[in-house]
């Protein structure tokens, strides 16, 4: 058989008449051999884009695989790479049959996606999600643009990037722009949006790589090629299919209504069509040099350039397909720019139906047109998540569209929904509600911080070990009460049952012990006993045997721990194997069960060596002697039952051989064991802890995981994997045996996956750490995250009182001095809505110490935002923002209570802000107006003026003119700030004035004084009307004293 394979070809195929391979066979393996061959195409790896290489190729792949059977279940250094883009080297054999390539590695600018479906991923070591080492291409403008400084800046924050990533960074070439880094299996590589422009990337870098264009039929398809000819799938993600047209029959309308592009790109393809080459391996640059020379002549010729601009409005009002332009997303750069009075951007309405929240998502063919180029996801307020993702919880990839916005709430609060996902007054209460008061009824500290000229106090809780084992059972009885409400989840009732064990583990290894009375009986086994032995003989305690009683206190809080999951497995056992039932009950420290069991089925000596269980090490040093002997002496072990040699190891104390070939127990029960049967029974409980560490360093003891992946069950996955977290109870230990204030695991130990599923619930973990500060277990100030934690949940709650009393229990830092100050006018803020229409949460909030200005400035912020200016007015004079509260008072109070007659509540106001009038920008053009009025006014009206200088006509002619233009004054500074209503408040104040001056000039007044109050009059702001009727009586006053002047 022989045969001749052209490098040519990139498959491997069975074709004897090809002219890119013969193939000669025997007449009576012809047809076998051909089936190897077709079984050899069919397990090839898929590579179907033209700018997509890989090493070695798809044809020496096929002729090794023929030459040696299995090579590509094993191809050595597998490399993946995309032109212009990057390439991955994956380390050791790989094996690639039947592998689409093209769909599971996806180059893009910067970044690198392998399995971007992560359902379809798998395990670590797997497939190719392995360790590799990846090479982007990193467009910068240009290396010689850049001075060595600004290379080695690059280089550092390339550095960063790939380390904040988990990869290991390998080097950075200016050179080529080869970017090298290494790791440990796969998600998502690369530069962020952010990242990309920081490290100042050329924007134009990606226009020399052609999108990945779809090999068929072993010939490149173009989209550039003839529409009429094109395949409609090839357009079948474009523009016109996203807006519902047939993308067809919109390529040529593109032909008739812009035929001067058409005869470029004809231009172009002909001049490329003498320059064709082959494609194989060593010519697969070909599309992107087409695309290079494209953009050559382009740049070269005088066309007008097209720029695509964002989207800049929608019409909401219709969405049939007859309406025209519904949506504007583009436009040439041609005629007028367009131009907008008044842009207030695009409005995303929640309660009704739109373009991306509805059932009209097409409509938006691009998200980045929409929120702009970088546009991934987004913050709104209240948790709502913005982006362009598939929805959470989905994993539908055909969901996935670039034309989708979704909009998702993020469970803060699903700490407080029942298994029907529905919120409970009960939950929030127990959860929040209830350990928040017990909180608040422990000691204080108080410590007055000055933020400007505000002071607030913040708190800190304050108590001592004595008073642990109090706390901590207020604790518990508020879980036991919330575990009796029906309806929680069973993955909930495990989180609450092990949320009790923390407090009575806390309440163990950290309270003070008492040193007279009576102790309360801890159990059944030798330390109990001894303990309690030792007690009743004298009412004072010796100080060397607390440890012992903290031992059997905890050995008892451990065998409680355990009990459920022993009887589990107990009731999972054949009942016909004593043995067995016997070996779990003591992974439980059940030595009465496990006597009574042996005992009762006649198993007497047995029987005896458990009751002797843990106890002295006599015992243990004579039962691991018998066994020595026992090997020594060549004893065939096939006579004894494993079960019972593995009870003999383990009351010998060697609880590695008992736990050979079973299955492993859980971590507490090892512990246990450890604790029991191994170390002496006199071991303090540091060394105990400190043992079960060495042995979890050296991989002989299993891992102490979090209570939900050690019993669940979960309603839904959990992405845990072997050292991401510890268990809370296994973190306490850990601290209790340091004995130290500062302890390194502080954040992880106070994460909420030390405790809970939930990574954003903190309700008891918060308490938790402010009891053990409080105690002075530790020291710490850089826990915000936890305390952020909590406070997040209670906003979403609305429980924004108790957000502020948790900030104000947030430690002091002198590098951050205003931090809880932010906070706290951060939330009165946002959540000034919640608080502000609850009596009760103003009343705490106000308790607490918040000055009540920070009340009032937000209230007036909010009521301002809705429009009721009255009463923002009102919380701005209590706030003391004096310009804001005068801004509002010109512009909307004051004119509707002066044309309302209220004119003792527009004195109020105005002499409210008069004190502060220095701080007030324009206050005599202002509020000072209203003043002077009523003040002018009671002079004018009043025989007897409380202002001397009124006494004659000239001196309040003077004053009125004065009023008068201030007033015309105030209109032009004001300007359109003032509505008609104030101007016409202007003219009723001019007008009143003017005829009372009038009515004073009549009697003993000289024609001139009289003719020089009409003068005063004629500039005040009053209708023409009006003006005209004084100008005919002025012009009457001068010709009677044109007359009187002539007869005289």
């Amino acid at each position: 058989m022989e045969f001749d394979v052209r490098n040519s070809n990139s498959q491997l195929l069975c074709q004897p008449q090809s002219k890119k391979r013969r193939i000669s066979l025997n007449s009576e393996n012809s047809y076998s051999s051909c089936e190897v061959i077709r079984e050899i195409n069919a397990s090839l790896p898929t590579l179907r884009y033209s700018d997509y290489f890989m090493e070695p190729c798809l044809s020496e792949l096929g002729t090794r695989e023929l030459i040696d059977p299995g090579y590509c279940s094993r191809v050595k250094d597998l490399t993946v790479g995309r032109l212009g883009y990057g390439y991955v080297k994956f380390i050791g054999e790989t094996d690639v049959r039947w592998l689409a390539l093209d769909q599971i590695i996806k180059f893009s600018r910067h970044e690198v996606v392998v399995y971007e479906d992560e359902s379809t991923k798998p395990s670590v070591g797997q497939g190719l999600n392995k360790a590799a080492e990846v090479t982007l291409k990193v467009k910068i403008s240009s290396s010689t643009d850049y001075r060595e400084e600004q290379l080695r800046e690059v280089t550092r924050k390339l550095r960063l990037s790939t380390e904040r990533q988990g990869a290991c960074f390998i080097s950075f070439d200016p050179s080529n722009g080869e970017w090298k880094f290494l790791v440990n299996h796969f998600s998502r590589f690369g530069l962020t949006d952010d990242e990309d422009e920081d490290i100042l990337m050329d924007d134009d870098a990606t226009a020399e790589v052609q999108d990945p264009v779809v090999i068929s039929g072993g010939e490149v398809s173009d989209f550039d090629d003839d529409p009429g000819t094109a395949d409609s799938t090839l357009l079948s993600h474009s523009l016109p299919a996203h807006l519902g047209l047939d993308p067809v029959r919109m390529k040529e309308m593109q032909m008739v209504m812009f035929p001067a592009e058409e005869e470029e790109v004809e231009d172009i393809n002909v001049w490329l069509s003498h320059q064709k080459v082959p494609f194989s391996k060593e010519n697969t640059r070909s599309p992107l040099q087409k695309s290079a020379q494209k953009m050559i002549l382009r740049s070269s010729s005088p066309m007008v350039h097209k720029t695509s601009l964002p989207l800049l409005k929608y019409n909401a009002g219709n969405f049939d397909s007859s309406s025209p332009a519904t949506i504007l997303m583009a436009q040439q750069n041609k005629g007028p720019p367009l131009k907008t009075s008044k842009s207030e951007g695009f409005k995303l309405d929640l309660k009704h139906e739109t373009p991306v929240s509805g059932s009209h998502s097409y409509n938006i063919v691009d998200a980045a047109l929409f929120m702009g180029r970088s546009f991934r996801v987004g913050w709104g307020p209240n948790g709502i998540l913005v982006h362009t993702g598939a929805p959470v919880g989905t994993r539908d990839p055909k969901r996935v569209l670039s034309s989708v916005i979704n909009l998702e709430k993020i469970a803060i609060d699903k700490v407080v929904r029942d298994e029907n996902n529905k919120v409970r007054e009960e939950l929030i209460e127990f959860c929040f509600d209830s350990p928040l008061k017990l909180h608040k009824e422990i000691n204080h500290e108080t410590k007055e911080v000055e933020v400007g000229s505000f002071k607030i106090k913040l708190l800190k809780l304050v108590s001592n070990r004595s008073m642990l084992s109090e706390i901590c059972r207020s604790y518990i009885g508020i879980i036991e009460r919330q575990l009796e409400i029906p309806g929680l989840s069973s993955s909930t009732r495990v989180v609450l049952m092990h949320q009790a064990l923390i407090w009575e583990l806390i309440k163990v290894l950290f309270s003070a012990r008492e040193t007279s009375g009576q102790l309360k009986s801890m159990g059944a086994d030798n330390e109990e006993d001894m303990m309690n032995d030792g007690k009743e003989g004298s009412p004072e305690l010796d100080l060397e045997a607390l440890p012992l009683i903290r031992r059997a206190e905890f050995s008892y809080w451990l065998q409680e721990s355990v009990c459920h999951r022993v009887q589990e497995e107990v009731s999972s056992l054949n009942e016909s194997n004593d043995l067995e039932h016997i070996f779990s009950l003591l992974t439980g420290r059940q030595l009465d069960a496990a006597v009574e069991m042996a005992a009762s089925r006649g198993d007497v000596r047995l029987a005896c060596l458990l009751s002797q269980a843990g106890g002295s090490t006599v015992n243990r040093s004579d039962i691991a002697q018998q066994l020595h002997l026992w090997r020594n002496n060549g004893l065939d072990f096939n006579f004894i039952e494993p079960d019972r040699i593995r009870l003999y190891e383990l009351l010998a104390g060697n609880i590695q051989g008992a736990l050979r070939d079973i299955q492993q127990v859980d971590w507490k029960r090892f512990l246990g064991l450890l604790m029991w049967y191994q170390l002496p029974p006199n071991t303090s409980l540091p060394v105990v802890f400190n043992t079960y560490q060495l042995l979890l360093d050296d991989g002989r003891a299993p891992y102490p995981v979090p209570v939900y992946v050690d019993e669940g069950p979960l309603e839904e996955a959990v992405d845990w994997h072997t050292g991401d977290h510890l268990d809370l109870a296994y973190y306490l230990m850990l601290l209790h045996a340091s004995e130290e204030p500062e302890f390194g695991a502080l954040k992880t130990m106070f994460s909420a996956y030390a405790s809970t599923y939930d990574p954003l619930d903190y309700h008891m973990i918060w308490h938790q750490r402010a009891v053990l500060e409080a105690v002075g277990i530790f020291r710490s100030n850089d826990l915000h995250a936890l305390d952020m934690g909590i406070i997040s949940q209670l906003l979403c709650l609305g429980q924004c009182h108790w957000a502020i009393y948790v900030v104000l229990h947030m430690h002091h830092r002198d590098d951050f001095p205003y931090l809880q100050s932010t906070l706290i006018r951060e939330i009165l803020f946002q959540y000034c809505e919640a608080w502000s229409t609850q009596e009760l949460q103003r009343q705490f909030i106000e308790d607490l110490g918040v000055p009540s200005e920070w009340l009032h400035e937000a209230v007036a912020v909010y009521l301002n935002y809705y429009g009721d200016l009255s009463k923002a007015l009102e919380h701005f004079l209590e706030c003391g923002n004096w310009q804001k509260a005068h801004s509002i008072f010109i512009t909307a109070v004051a004119h509707s209570l002066f044309l309302s007659a209220k004119h003792s509540e527009v004195w109020r106001l105005a002499t409210a802000m008069e004190e502060h009038k220095s701080e007030i920008e324009d206050w005599d053009l202002g509020a000072g107006i209203y003043i002077s009025f009523y003040v002018l006014r009671s002079s004018l009206q009043e025989d007897n003026s409380t202002m001397s200088e009124m006494d004659t006509l000239e001196s309040k002619n003077d004053a009125c003119r004065d009023l008068f233009g201030r007033l015309n004054e105030s209109l032009a500074v004001w300007g359109s700030r003032l509505p008609v209503d104030a101007r016409v408040a202007y003219s009723k104040m001019a007008e009143e004035i003017s005829n009372l001056l009038l009515s004073d000039s009549g009697e003993g007044s000289t024609r001139s004084a009289q003719l020089g109050c009409f003068d005063t009059i004629f500039s005040a702001p009053i209708p023409d009307d009006l003006r005209s009727s004084h100008l005919q009586d002025a012009v009457s006053l001068f010709t009677s004293y044109l007359s009187e002047a002539a007869a005289s």
